[in-house]
C-alpha cells in the first residue's frame, strides 16, 4: 500500500505544499501542489514502448482547466469544459518550455505531464504551481531528468520587488516576470511589464532565481524519499568513419552553400548537397543516419564560424540587424494596416475596431472576465515554403499571438479615453527568424495607422546564444531561421524608447547564466531603438483621425436612476434604439454609454433618443410631440420618449373645438407647451399656449386653417367657435 507523504515551505509569506500517494495511485507519479488555497495535480505517465517513425522528444503537457475549481459552471450551451481556454494553451507552453531541454533528446517513448485545477482561489496563481509539479513528478519517475527545477513570478509594487504577488496586486504591478531555473541557471523567462528600465528587470531575475532555490531543495526531499529508480538515459552515436564520410564529400561545397546570404538559394545548395551525398553513401548506410550526420556538420560549421570568425550565416556581424522595412496604410478599406520586413521575415497586420460590446468575454479561472484588446497570430505553410493542412491556431500561435499582445498593453490607451474593442491580426506572410517580434513592430505601425492613441510606439528584437566547448560564446542579434534551429537560446525582448513591455526566454541548453542573460539585454535595447528610429521613418505619432470606414464611438453619462429607463423592461427600449438607428449601444454598471456607428447622422438620432428618454419634462417648457392617442375629452401626445401629456380639449386650439379628431389625428406631429404636472405626477399640454407664442393675424384666426408659422404640421379645415366651451372633464389614464 502507499504511504502518503507532505513536504512544505513558506515562500513569500505563503505554505507550498506537495504531497504525493494519496491521489492518482496508477499514475508513473502523481503529486498535489498547493499554495494556500489554490490546489493543483499534476501527474505523469510513461508509455512502454518507443513511438514508432518518431525523430523528436514525444512530451505532451495537458493543464485541464477546471471550473469547479473557481465555484463556476463554464458557459455555452453543454455547460461543460470544451476546448482549451487562452491561458491554458499558455500554461501548457509555460510548463513545457523549462522542462523539455532536460529530458534526454533521443527519448521516443511518450511522455504526458497533466495538471488539473482542482482548488483556485483567485489569488495565486496556478501556472507556475505547474511548473513546480512537472518537475517534482519526472524526479519522482523512471525518466532521466536533469532537474528539478521550480518557477515564480516576480512583481514590482509602489518600487518594491514582490516574490509570487497575489493576482489581486497585479494590476499595481509595474512587472510580472515568470523566472523559472535550475539550482544553477535561469532556464525560462515570460514577462509583461509597463515601460521598465533593463536595471529593474535584471535584479528581477536575480531574485527569481534565488526564491527558487528553497522549492527546488524541498524538490530534492520528496525525490530522495519517494523517487524511483531512473532508466538509463538511450544514446545513439553515428559512428566516427560516417561523419568522415559525410564530411568528406560536403566539405568542398558547404562553405559555399552556407554563404548565401538568402534562405531560399542557400536551402537549395544544401539540398544538393544532401542529395550528392545520399547517393554517394545510400549503400553503406541508412538515410536518415546520412541525414543526421549531415545535418551534425551543418551545424557544427554554423556555429564554429560564429564562435571563432565571427560571422553569421548571412554576413553580418554579431550585432547587425537586417534590413528593415515598414510600411502604413496598404489596404484600402482596412481599419488601419501596417507590415514590418526585417531581412526575409515579413508581417502584414491589421486593425479592426468595434464598439464595446464586442469585448471577449472569457470564461476561465482568472479575475479578468472580459478583454477589449486582442491580437491574433496566423503562420500559413506558405511564410516558410510548405505545404500542409490549415486548421485552426497551433499552441504556438496562440503563444506568439500572447506575446505581441503583452507587449503592446502598456501603450494601449484606456477604455474611458479610447472606448474601442481592438482586434489585431498579423498575418505571417514570410518566416526566417522571429515572426512574433515583427508582429509587435508591425502592430504598433497598424495601431498607429488606424489612429488608435498609442502612448508610444513599440518594438521587438530576438537575441540568440551560441556556446561553445571550453566556456566561450556569443551573443547574436537578430537571429535568423537557420541560427535559431542550431543555437542555444531564443530571447525575445519588446519595448519603446524607455523601456522593457515583454519578455519571452527558451532555452535548448539546460540553463543559461545571469551574466550572459543581462549581456544579451543590453545588446537587444540598442537594436530595439534602432528599429524604433526606423519604424518612425514611417509613421512616429498616431494619425489624428479614424478611417472612414471605421465606427464612430460617442460618450454619454447616464444618471444611475435612468439606467432602467434607457434599457426598458426585458431590454425592449435599447433594442428598439438600436433597430431604429442601426447603432450600438453600451451601456457599463456606472451608467457610461457607448454609442457606435459608421454613420454620424444616426448616432447623433440614437443620443438624441437618449438624452429625450433621460431629460425630465418641465413646466412652462414647449415640446413637439407625437399624437398617440385620442378620447373624447382631448388627445395624448409624447413629448419625449416613453413620456405622455394630455392636451385636454380645451387647449388643442385658440378656438373652440367640438371633436378632438376634427383637428388632430393619431399620428400627427404638433407642437405644446407643459402648463400643469400634479401631484400625481400627470402631465397637463396645451396646444393654445403654444400657438400663442407665434404671431398671427386676426384674419388668420378668423379661418379654420392654421398658418404656416404655427407649430402644426397638418392642413384641416375647422369651423371657428360658435358658443362656448363646457367645463373640461377629469381625465382617467
Amino acid at each position: 500500500m502507499t504511504v502518503a507523504h507532505s513536504f512544505e515551505c513558506m515562500i513569500s509569506g505563503r505554505k507550498l505544499t506537495i504531497e504525493t500517494g494519496k491521489l492518482a495511485k496508477q499514475a508513473d507519479a502523481a503529486v498535489t501542489v498547493s499554495y494556500e488555497d489554490t490546489v493543483i495535480l499534476v501527474t505523469v505517465c510513461v508509455a512502454p514502448k518507443p513511438r514508432e517513425g518518431t525523430d523528436f522528444l514525444p512530451l505532451t503537457i495537458d493543464y485541464e482547466e477546471r471550473m469547479y475549481a473557481g465555484g463556476k459552471i463554464p458557459g455555452g450551451f453543454i455547460r461543460r469544459e470544451g476546448r482549451p481556454s487562452e491561458t491554458a494553451t499558455l500554461t501548457c507552453r509555460l510548463t513545457d518550455r523549462p522542462l523539455r531541454p532536460l529530458l534526454p533528446k533521443m527519448w521516443r517513448r511518450d511522455i504526458q505531464i497533466i495538471i488539473t485545477t482542482l482548488s483556485v482561489d483567485m489569488e495565486n496563481d496556478p501556472d507556475t504551481l505547474a511548473v513546480i509539479g512537472g518537475s517534482t513528478v519526472l524526479g519522482m519517475s523512471q525518466i532521466p531528468f536533469e532537474g528539478p527545477i521550480s518557477a515564480v513570478h516576480v512583481g514590482y509594487i509602489d518600487s518594491e520587488f514582490v516574490i509570487n504577488p497575489k493576482m489581486s496586486q497585479m494590476e499595481e504591478s509595474q512587472l510580472d516576470i515568470v523566472v523559472a531555473s535550475t539550482s544553477k541557471d535561469i532556464i525560462m523567462l515570460e514577462a509583461g511589464a509597463k515601460n521598465v528600465g533593463e536595471d529593474i528587470v535584471k535584479e528581477a531575475i536575480r531574485l527569481g532565481h534565488e526564491a527558487n532555490q528553497e522549492i527546488i531543495t524541498l524538490q530534492r526531499k520528496i525525490i530522495e524519499a519517494v523517487g524511483k529508480q531512473k532508466e538509463e538515459a538511450p544514446v545513439v552515436e553515428l559512428s566516427e568513419e560516417l561523419k568522415a564520410d559525410v564530411s568528406t564529400i560536403a566539405e568542398k561545397s558547404l562553405k559555399q552553400a552556407l554563404s548565401n546570404t538568402e534562405k531560399a538559394p542557400r536551402d537549395e545548395a544544401l539540398g544538393n548537397i544532401k542529395a550528392e551525398i545520399t547517393a554517394s553513401l545510400a549503400e553503406k548506410y541508412s538515410e536518415g543516419d546520412i541525414f543526421e550526420g549531415f545535418d551534425k556538420l551543418v551545424k557544427k560549421e554554423v556555429r564554429n564560424t560564429i564562435l571563432k570568425e565571427g560571422k553569421r550565416v548571412s554576413g553580418r556581424g554579431l550585432k547587425q540587424v537586417r534590413p528593415l522595412g515598414c510600411e502604413i496604410g496598404m489596404l484600402p478599406r482596412v481599419h488601419g494596416s501596417g507590415m514590418f520586413t526585417r531581412g526575409e521575415t515579413q508581417v502584414l497586420t491589421v486593425t479592426t475596431l468595434g464598439s464595446i460590446k464586442k469585448e471577449q468575454q472569457l470564461d476561465g479561472l482568472g479575475i479578468v472576465e472580459t478583454k477589449r484588446f486582442m491580437h491574433h497570430y496566423n503562420f500559413p505553410p506558405f511564410s516558410v515554403g510548405e505545404v500542409r493542412r490549415v486548421g485552426s491556431a497551433s499552441r504556438r500561435s496562440i503563444g506568439h499571438g500572447a506575446l505581441a499582445e503583452r507587449a503592446m498593453m502598456p501603450v494601449m490607451p484606456e477604455k474611458d479615453e479610447f472606448p474601442y474593442t481592438i482586434r489585431l491580426v498579423s498575418e505571417c506572410l514570410s518566416s526566417s527568424g522571429s515572426t512574433s517580434m515583427a508582429s509587435t513592430c508591425a502592430s504598433s505601425l497598424s495601431l498607429m495607422d488606424a489612429g488608435v492613441p498609442l502612448k508610444m510606439a513599440v518594438a521587438g528584437i530576438s537575441v540568440g546564444l551560441v556556446t561553445g566547448e571550453t566556456g566561450e560564446y556569443a551573443v547574436l542579434t537578430d537571429i535568423e531561421g537557420m541560427e535559431d534551429n542550431y543555437g542555444d537560446m531564443d530571447y525575445k525582448i519588446a519595448g519603446t524608447t524607455e523601456g522593457i513591455t515583454a519578455i519571452q526566454l527558451d532555452m535548448k541548453l539546460k540553463g543559461v547564466s545571469v551574466e550572459i542573460l543581462e549581456k544579451a539585454m543590453d545588446q537587444s535595447r540598442k537594436a530595439r531603438l534602432f528599429i524604433l528610429e526606423e519604424m518612425n521613418k514611417a509613421i512616429a505619432v498616431s494619425r489624428p483621425d479614424l478611417s472612414q470606414y471605421a465606427p464612430r464611438m460617442y460618450k454619454l453619462v447616464l444618471p444611475s436612476d435612468k439606467i432602467g429607463t434607457i434599457i426598458g423592461p426585458g431590454g425592449k427600449t435599447i433594442r428598439a434604439i438600436i433597430e431604429e438607428t442601426k447603432t450600438t449601444i453600451d451601456i457599463d454598471s456606472e451608467g457610461v454609454a457607448f454609442i457606435g456607428s459608421s454613420d454620424a447622422e444616426s448616432a447623433q438620432k440614437a443620443i438624441k433618443i437618449i438624452e429625450d428618454l433621460i431629460r425630465d419634462v418641465e413646466v412652462g417648457t414647449t415640446y413637439t410631440g407625437k399624437v398617440t392617442r385620442l378620447m373624447n375629452f382631448g388627445a395624448f401626445v409624447e413629448i419625449l420618449p416613453g413620456k405622455e401629456g394630455l392636451v385636454h380639449i380645451s387647449e388643442l386650439a385658440d378656438y373652440r373645438v367640438d371633436k378632438v379628431e376634427d383637428v388632430v389625428k393619431v399620428g400627427d406631429e404638433i407642437t405644446v407647451k407643459v402648463t400643469e404636472i400634479d401631484s400625481q405626477g400627470r402631465v397637463n399640454l396645451s396646444r393654445r399656449a403654444a400657438l400663442e407664442k407665434v404671431s398671427t393675424s386676426p384674419a388668420d384666426r378668423g379661418k379654420g386653417n392654421p398658418s404656416a408659422d404655427r407649430p402644426f404640421n397638418k392642413q384641416n379645415n375647422f369651423r371657428p367657435p360658435q358658443r362656448p366651451h363646457p367645463t373640461p372633464t377629469k381625465r382617467n389614464y
